[in-house]
């Protein structure tokens, strides 16, 4: 079975094509529950994200602010494995049929087996792959085997990445590119930036795959700044503070559908 990176260009396209950005969601699977996690996947589709990153929780999420760690410490301990995380894009994607991709550090999936993660994502019905720790430089194996399945290889930019240096990401990534708006982890701020505007631009000028901005994005404001140059953003944080902040988990899963709803209204006012 083949992989849904063409779902993800055309709900990218669709977006641009309606003049507006992409709301992009981020949620670590088993968090708080496996099914509690694909209950809230499916809450954050409900309230307005057009795509979904499903986290694949790591001990040493080196990319990953406090909040975003404190949930992978949760699911972690739950018990949470790889067929989980597989379970989660599985059911999501049944339920939604949005783009659901799989965020996660190389070393899980080189233990796992390259051709074994490709193939079981695909047949779950994912989209593709962010890896934001592997080396463009090392990347041959993961890429044949995800264009082998129909899966995208997202890579992550930043503000410190020379022109050059975008342009061998850009040429070897598909589906789009992450652009890290800030030097640093993920987290909620006060304000995301002009880095990121600059860091668009640069990338832009580098490839026709859509650009998308992560880290810092927390509200509706923030959400329409970022939409006024970048092609999606990128939320993760806030969601996942909304559930740890939540009494139970059904006050966590109306709270991201809210947020879903105010972000989804935030990247129409671009």
């Amino acid at each position: 079975m083949s992989g849904n990176i063409e779902l993800l260009n055309t709900t990218l396209a669709a977006a641009k094509a309606a003049d507006r950005a992409a709301l992009i969601a981020y949620l670590p699977a088993g968090f708080p529950t496996v099914d509690g996690g694909i209950e809230a996947v499916k809450a954050v589709v409900a309230g307005g994200a057009d795509i979904v990153e499903v986290g694949l929780p790591h001990s040493d999420p080196v990319l990953d602010g406090p909040v975003i760690q404190t949930a992978d410490d949760i699911a972690l301990r739950g018990g949470v494995r790889i067929a989980d995380v597989m379970r989660t894009v599985r059911e999501a994607y049944e339920a939604t049929g949005v783009p659901i991709l799989v965020m996660t550090y190389w070393n899980p999936i080189d233990r796992y087996g390259v051709e074994r993660f490709t193939a079981e994502l695909a047949e779950a019905g994912g989209a593709g792959c962010i890896l934001p720790d592997l080396p463009v430089q090392e990347s041959a194996l993961w890429r044949e085997h995800a264009e082998k399945h129909g899966l995208a290889t997202v890579f992550v930019v930043a503000p410190s990445s020379q022109d050059a240096r975008l342009a061998t990401i850009t040429a070897a990534g598909s589906g789009f590119v992450y652009a890290a708006s800030l030097m640093g982890v993920t987290g909620t701020r006060a304000s995301v930036g002009a880095q990121a505007q600059n860091l668009v631009e640069r990338t832009r000028a580098t490839t026709d795959i859509p650009v998308c901005v992560g880290l810092g994005v927390s509200d509706a404001a923030q959400a329409a700044e970022v939409a006024g140059f970048a092609d999606g953003v990128i939320v993760g944080s806030a969601f996942v503070k909304a559930m740890l902040d939540a009494p139970d988990e059904a006050a966590g899963l109306a709270a991201v559908r809210s947020l879903a709803g105010e972000l989804a209204e935030g990247v129409r006012k671009r």
